[in-house]
């Protein structure tokens, strides 16, 4: 198996180097012109190091030796720790997957970008290709660029990694658990697996086989480590850029028999063994090629414990909650970096650093040019190389769903009311079974997180000054990147990447322009640009997030046109998205009523629509066949289905109806 990897990434490798071939013809004397180039960077190809970025999934901050990890040991990432710097208070951007890559990659907040959750295997959206990606940036420098691992930026062609930088790429494109099995390891029945097609490990661009079963999953960690070690074996005689991408530990948990078995703690401490091994696997390679002195080793998880699955779950130690929340449990994350020469041994910082910092260190440390778009991300090379001063990252913020839940400035974290998951009262899932979660509403609060890390104690009442200034910066923070919280859109915000679907982007009818009155509003997620949506000719993507879609929840629309003149009318249609995935259903049925002056109605057509079962995105136009006129006014009413149906993993909860257009098509002398 490995030699069959280790050969396709050769022909990766000869695929993409026309591309990079072409960025290093730019030759070192042109590298050396490059002006601006930040304090400690490096001029020279030559003197470029290597960096290799190590990045777990679901990885407790308590799930290191040095962080306080019991009942399994972690050899390799004490060493690399004792020989580098570790971090009491880094960050992610949010605590779940494809917003903490997004941010990872890009030096941005998942919000600013708009890559928010997880992207499912029929999602519709991906990583922009306007960001530039660390592997994108550091390929202008000569750097060769693989990741090994998992992706979640877009499993569709146009997302993958190969066009966003990186020159080969083995793994899975999401989630290990997206795939048609339950939690118990058997065919998933029902639920949004059941709909789930097989879980593809993707070579380049090929899916090369799939992951079936839980003995697939106990390969990943050690397949992956081969084709890393194999990385830096063939870019050994030039500058490089690993991203090394574990899917574990996130579950449903897989573990070689190498390590099955081998920890007090059981399953989970037994993944968490075998990716200190792994980190052992690649810190010998750097060491056969010697490459040790010069390669930057960064060392991270993406987000907290999942910890409604108990004992297949980490911890986070003193931290409140974990992934999938805003509290320190699921963002605060175990980080260490490894730099001999420039990174004092066994040095330790509590100042605070995120993942959106690493792209733009790297780009002081090699010389990149940093993204034309702004980012977020701070240079925290002064940090790392020592100096006491330096204090690069003074803010943190905690957006999680498009919500501004915190903000961070010094030791201060102020939280505003929220809705959140919890894992507290509730009995956590064993053995690869997930337990429930509670949601309950927290009010607002400060603290004082250098003596209260755990986030126990509100102290606003004691500091107002702190409030009313955290406040002041949070409202500078909504206008920029929004909050949902507030109602706020961000001036700043871009979107992510979108597959629009297979038709033209505008259409031309009788009702462009005109005037919409709704009998109720859209949900406030998803109010589209407001009424004028359903007429100003312009029709959705494939993502209904985009701003053109209008989205009822459980409610019926009920929009009236008014044409600004009597008109002859022949064919009313309503676009509508289907995405059952996401709760997006086709209206029941359309009805069309007519009226000359806006009080007297006559209905002049009604379409019922079948409801089938179909996990794929898609967009049908629901046509009434009226033959009326003149009239001016046009009304329409598209049914909710109400109720997600019995055979849908929502079952009983409200269905939603989206709509971007109504299109009014005249009779013939109109």
């Amino acid at each position: 198996m490995a030699g069959a990897i280790q050969s396709e990434g050769d022909r990766q490798m000869t695929d993409h180097r026309s591309r990079r071939g072409s960025l290093k013809l730019l030759g070192a004397a042109a590298l050396l012109l490059a002006a601006g180039l930040a304090a400690g960077g490096c001029s020279r190809t030559d003197d470029l190091p290597n960096v290799v970025l190590i990045f777990t999934d679901d990885q407790g901050y308590a799930d290191v030796g040095v962080y306080g990890a019991t009942e399994f040991s972690t050899p390799n990432l004490d060493r690399l720790a004792s020989e580098g710097m570790r971090f009491t208070d880094f960050y992610v951007s949010q605590a779940v997957c494809s917003a903490s890559r997004i941010a990872l990659l890009t030096g941005s907040y998942a919000q600013r970008v708009s890559i928010l959750g997880a992207l499912g295997p029929y999602a519709e959206v991906g990583i922009n290709p306007d960001e530039m990606t660390i592997a994108e940036m550091l390929e202008e420098r000569g750097y060769a660029t693989g990741i090994v691992g998992k992706w979640h930026l877009g499993h569709l062609e146009e997302f993958l990694p190969l066009q966003h930088g990186f020159d080969e790429y083995l793994g899975l494109p999401y989630s290990n658990d997206m795939w048609p099995i339950d939690y118990d390891g058997h065919p998933a029945t029902g639920g949004n697996k059941a709909s789930y097609p097989p879980l593809p490990l993707v070579d380049g661009m090929e899916t090369v086989e799939t992951i079936d079963d839980l003995e697939g999953q106990a390969t990943l960690t050690t397949r992956y480590t081969e084709r890393a070690v194999s990385f830096i074996e063939r870019h050994s005689n030039e500058p490089f850029f690993l991203y090394l991408a574990h899917s574990m530990p996130h579950v449903p948990l897989g573990v070689s028999d190498k390590f099955d078995g081998h920890s007090a703690q059981g399953m989970y401490g037994d993944v968490i063994e075998e990716i200190d091994w792994s980190v052992g696997q690649v810190l010998a390679a750097l060491d056969r090629h010697g490459l040790v002195e010069n390669t930057l080793v960064i060392f991270t998880s993406d987000n907290g414990p999942w910890l409604n699955f108990g004992n297949h779950a980490g911890s986070t130690g003193p931290l409140r909650e974990g992934k999938g929340t805003a509290f320190e449990g699921g963002v605060r994350v175990p980080a260490i970096m490894r730099w001999p020469g420039r990174i004092e041994p066994g040095s330790v910082t509590g100042r605070m650093a995120s993942t959106i910092d690493i792209l733009p260190s790297l780009a002081a440390i090699t010389g990149a040019r940093l993204p034309e778009l702004p980012i977020d991300g701070v240079n925290i090379l002064p940090l790392l190389e020592g100096d006491e001063s330096a204090n690069p990252r003074e803010r943190f913020y905690y957006y999680y769903a498009g919500e501004l839940r915190a903000v961070r400035e010094g030791k201060w974290k102020r939280v505003y009311q929220h809705r959140t998951r919890s894992y507290v009262g509730v009995e956590p899932g064993q053995d690869g079974l997930p337990g429930p979660y509670t949601f309950p509403t927290v009010p607002a609060a400060l603290y004082d997180l250098e003596n209260d890390v755990g986030e126990t104690t509100d102290v606003s009442a004691d500091h107002p000054e702190i409030v009313r200034r955290l406040d002041a910066v949070a409202d500078s923070v909504r206008e920029a990147l929004g909050d949902r919280l507030t109602g706020r859109r961000g001036t700043e915000v871009r979107p992510p990447g979108r597959r629009g679907f297979d038709r033209a982007e505008t259409v031309s009818h009788l009702a462009v322009g005109a005037s919409v009155t709704l009998s109720s509003p859209p949900s406030p997620r998803y109010p589209g640009q407001g009424p004028p949506s359903l007429t100003d000719g312009v029709l959705g993507s494939r993502d209904h997030h985009d701003g053109r879609w209008l989205g009822f929840e459980g409610d019926d629309l009920e929009a009236v046109i008014d044409l600004g003149a009597a008109r002859r009318l022949r064919r009313i249609g309503v676009d509508c998205l289907r995405a059952q995935i996401s709760w997006i259903f086709l209206p029941r049925s359309v009805e069309v009523a007519v009226s000359a002056d806006g009080d007297d109605w006559q209905t002049v057509g009604r379409v019922a629509v079948a409801l089938e079962q179909n996990p794929r995105t898609g967009t049908e136009r629901v046509t009434v066949e009226v033959r009326a006129g003149p009239v001016r006014y046009v009304r329409v009413r598209a049914r909710n289905l109400g109720e997600c149906p019995e055979w849908h993993p929502g079952a009983g909860g409200e269905a939603w109806l989206f709509v971007d257009e109504i299109i009014v098509e005249g009779g013939a002398n109109d």
